[in-house]
């Protein structure tokens, strides 16, 4: 059964938190720290020796014999350089061991080696990292021992940001910045500082190692590119919250376990709606924080997976068929004294203030609905949003009865009365208690919903960075909220002016506002009529980032510059093309070399096994002919489709042009990869099992 952990006990025993730098830090340079990381500031260099001092020493105590700086590039993933603590060998023949402050507050990783979009030219290559002293340094223990973890920002020698932390950092400024004021007209001066507010959930597969290593789109790309569905599937919701295999159940264990070490608050566990997939959830934290414990939620799992024998998949759609995985971004606002701006009350019309939020955050996501669509788009998503099992590639609020009521009230009359309560229900079984009933319930077809005291933004990929949408919603709110600001501080009459605001606000953005089934054919007719940009495919998303809007919007705030955001639609452009290259060059490589191999195999002994039962004089084989003949026609269809993959593929790799060649990937090599992908997963039906080249579904998701 193994040793029973107490959370309580480990939790964050690998971080240098606020605890840890309270005891070693002196007191004077603690406070230093403190004030840096509340309102933001540089350190001496005096003070910044002594924080790595300690933190090298506290360090070295869990084991580390390396420091790196831990960053985020336009990757999609992580990166880091490991350095060690010791240096220049003393005459004795010993070492010493240091770490000093400037080695803690920059790095230089190469820069010319990471995607920039043009930003920086391949023999340009000085980057900088920077400490984020917002996000706990940790250490991490693998294989390697023990890695003193800083977060830190990356930029490029002439200072754009080539990462995902720095432009993340900006928009949470620019949301406080504005936040701060609209709180002042409601007259409160004790709040300091406002903060997004980040949950994140992780969906993710787990299955078997040695299966994952006989599968070479898995290996390549994260997905099946080839698989007929087995005879049972996800239809019958017995996989969703049922019981946790005991294989899974230790994985998740001493996933939980390296979690809690590193700070990382893993939550939630249960087993999703698709046959192998698995979700965890983390407890909110601030934003920057939350994007970072993400980043290791997603790195531990997959490390854990291998040393249970297991291989992880984060890819939005690992098998075909079946649901995806996707991430639920829940944000929210939250001031430094503990007001939740997005927490309604009990009378909801009643509270002037979150109906000022709310208004505002419906007007940003109205008019930026194309820059939230393009933060959830990547290739893998292209095969998810709109599919019936994640939220349409549309994108709608989810307001709930009670709030939708108040909208109308105010949009109709300009003022709202009342609001609908909570109510009981009963169970109608006198041991059971009846339960308290929410005003409104839950759309999980929606891809922002309001759920109480948060939004849940629930398109994004479960391979993605959470920075990406956390930047737009910040910064499309802070721009809401500016606008809010501008209005009401020259008001004459305040409590006129902002309940006319909260009216303009709703009845020029109501369109926004969907309640009903997001998969229904009916909502996408009637969500053009309303005017709503229905954007399917991540390259049509893309060009949303450099649009006048988006560049005017992004510079007011400083947290894009334009030439960040060319170079960010460049690289995102090129990351498609690339992936779906290699997706195609894989369905190339395993037709050729194990599927027509192993389907002629397959014939051949067919058409032997005719020949050798007609020479004994027995002629009944019409069943043996009738699967030749299926076979035949089903290899000639797939050897014409290869061919003409093969012919596809091979133009669009001479293409320059970055967005046209993702157009082109998405346009024509994707349907001649799904035109090959029809005959051969006919064929696996048909052919021998101990012939096919590969493991299938029914093995790979039934079989952990």
């Amino acid at each position: 059964m193994g040793e029973y952990v107490n959370p309580a006990k480990i939790f964050g025993e690998n971080v240098f938190n606020d605890t840890v730098m309270q005891e070693r830090l002196p007191k004077n340079v603690y406070k230093k720290l403190k004030k840096i990381i509340e309102e933001g500031g540089e350190l001496d260099l005096a003070t910044a020796d002594t924080i790595a001092h300690e933190m090298k020493e506290w360090a070295i105590e869990k084991g580390a014999t390396h420091y790196t700086h831990w960053f985020q590039p336009l990757t999609g993933t992580t990166a880091e350089k490991h350095d060690s603590f010791i240096t220049a060998p003393m005459p004795n023949g010993k070492v010493l061991m240091s770490f000093s402050g400037k080695e803690l507050i920059k790095g230089e990783p190469d820069a010319s080696s990471f995607p920039s979009g043009g930003l920086r030219a391949t023999f340009e290559a000085r980057g900088y990292t920077a400490w984020d002293c917002t996000s706990p340094a940790f250490v991490r223990q693998d294989a390697a021992g023990a890695t003193l973890c800083i977060p830190t920002a990356f930029c490029s020698y002439t200072g754009e940001a080539l990462d995902q932390k720095t432009p993340l950092l900006r928009s949470m400024e620019a949301l406080n910045v504005q936040s701060l004021r609209l709180l002042k007209l409601f007259g409160n001066t004790t709040s300091k500082k406002v903060t997004p507010s980040v949950g994140p959930e992780q969906e993710y597969f787990l299955v078997d190692a040695e299966k994952f290593l006989q599968r070479k789109d898995l290996i390549y790309t994260g997905r099946t590119l080839f698989g007929a569905m087995p005879p049972k599937g996800q239809e019958m919701d017995d996989h969703y919250f049922g019981t946790i295999r005991q294989r899974i159940a230790s994985f998740m264990k001493e996933v939980n376990i390296e979690l809690w070490k590193m700070g990382v608050t893993a939550k939630t566990q249960h087993n999703e709606v698709a046959p192998a997939q698995h979700e965890l959830a983390s407890i909110y934290s601030e934003a920057n924080v939350a994007v970072d414990n993400n980043q290791l939620v997603m790195q531990t799992l997959k490390r854990v997976a291998c040393q249970h024998g297991l291989k992880c998949l984060l890819h939005e759609k690992p098998f075909a068929g079946v649901n995806g995985s996707g991430k639920h971004n829940n944000w929210s606002i939250t001031t430094d004294d503990g007001i939740n701006l997005l927490e309604p009350g009990k009378t909801p019309h009643e509270n002037i203030q979150f109906l000022l939020v709310l208004s505002c955050v419906l007007k940003a996501v109205d008019v930026h609905a194309d820059l939230l669509r393009e933060s959830a788009a990547d290739p893998g998503n292209d095969h998810r949003l709109g599919a019936n099992e994640a939220p349409p590639a549309i994108i709608s609020v989810f307001l709930g009865e009670q709030l939708e009521d108040v909208v109308e009230q105010l949009i109709s009359t300009g003022n709202a009365t009342k609001s609908k309560k909570e109510g009981v229900l009963e169970t109608g079984v006198k041991t059971l208690p009846d339960l308290k009933k929410d005003a409104t319930d839950r759309n999980r077809t929606s891809p922002f919903a309001f759920t109480g005291n948060k939004f849940e933004f629930r398109m994004v990929g479960s391979r993605d960075s959470v920075a990406a949408p956390n930047i737009v919603l910040n910064t499309i709110v802070a721009e809401a909220f500016r606008d809010a600001c501008d209005v009401l501080e020259g008001a004459e009459n305040f409590e006129d002016a902002v309940h006319d605001l909260i009216k303009k606000n709703l009845s020029e953005h109501q369109r926004i506002i969907f309640n009903g089934d997001g998969y229904a054919d009916e909502w996408l007719a009637e969500a053009e009529r309303r005017g709503l940009p229905n954007i399917k495919s991540m390259v049509y998303a893309i060009p949303a980032l450099t649009t006048d809007t988006a560049i005017k919007l992004f510079g007011d705030f400083k947290v894009f510059t334009e030439a960040e955001l060319v170079s960010r639609a460049e690289v995102k452009f090129e990351n498609y093309a690339k992936t779906i290259n290699i997706e195609a060059k894989t369905m190339i490589d395993m037709a050729s070399k194990q599927i027509i191999p192993a389907v002629i195999k397959y014939a051949t002994s067919l058409a032997g096994s005719i020949n050798t039962i007609t020479a004994a004089g027995v002629t009944a084989v019409g069943v043996q002919k009738n699967l030749l003949n299926e076979t035949s026609a089903l290899l000639e269809e797939t050897q014409k489709a290869l061919d003409e993959l093969i012919a596809i593929e091979n133009a669009g790799c001479e293409m320059e042009d970055g967005e046209a060649k993702a157009k082109y990937y998405y346009e024509k090599v994707t349907p001649a990869m799904e035109a090959l992908r029809v005959p051969v997963d006919k064929l696996e039906m048909i052919v021998d099992k101990e012939m096919w080249p590969m493991p299938s579904y029914g093995d790979l998701m039934f079989e952990v």
